[in-house]
């Protein structure tokens, strides 16, 4: 089994396809008094098989797998979400310190890239103090969607935190994919492997099978 090639494909109106013993875990976000997220936290591994299916439609009880649901309330799973690289239609902020790349389409609004007093686009301004440097890293390391990234050289290759292999599922949001495992749709095209990226499961992103962020407009929860 631990030979098994990973990765994840989307079936037709139907769940992911997840192979090769990925793991599967919870994680939460910790947060500060003010309620900002600060950083993740492991809530545990959730029992699996090698092959398994997570929900994608929304609508199954007993979230994070499918148990068919989607089949009787006639989800359409079809896909809009581009299939080439981030990079070609992200924005690119430059600045002295560090180039911000920006993405906003696939933002899940995880809400790391800012507080209550600023965000990573104006602490950009003072990039060269070591301090905001490294407080915007850790800031944009925490976005599981990477719709944020960064370069410190202009025009060189994006710098990914190490993440390892597994999917992992945040409650009442996305599942969020690491380590670079590949994602194809459903018409068999591959989708760019990242080392981040936030699949849907609330059935209702404009972006499938990513996650744009709706489920939070929806209400969506686990339960």
């Amino acid at each position: 089994m631990a030979d098994e090639v990973q990765n994840i494909t989307v079936r037709p109106s139907g769940p992911y396809l997840v192979r090769g013993a990925i793991p599967l875990v919870r994680k939460s976000q910790i947060m500060s008094e003010y309620g900002e997220p600060l950083d993740w936290k492991d809530e545990g591994v959730i029992e699996t098989d090698g092959t398994y299916r997570l929900c994608r439609c929304g609508q199954f009880k007993s979230k994070p797998f499918c148990d068919g649901t989607h089949t009787i309330v006639e989800f359409n799973g079809d896909e809009a979400a581009a299939t080439e690289p981030v990079a070609d239609r992200a924005t690119t902020r430059r600045s002295r310190g560090i180039q911000i790349q920006d993405e906003h389409s696939i933002c899940v609004h995880s809400g790391f890239c800012g507080t209550r007093l600023t965000d990573v686009w104006e602490m950009r301004k003072d990039s060269k103090d070591p301090e905001v440097l490294a407080q915007i890293i850790k800031m944009i390391d925490n976005c599981p969607s990477g719709a944020l990234a960064y370069s410190l050289v202009p025009d060189e290759e994006i710098i990914e935190p190490e993440l390892p292999k597994e999917i992992m599922v945040i409650p009442d949001g996305p599942l969020w994919v690491s380590g670079g495992i590949p994602v194809t749709r459903r018409d068999g095209k591959p989708m760019e492997t990242r080392n981040r990226v936030t699949l849907l499961r609330c059935g209702a992103s404009a972006m499938k099978p990513l996650c744009d962020g709706t489920h939070r407009e929806l209400g969506f929860t686990d339960s």
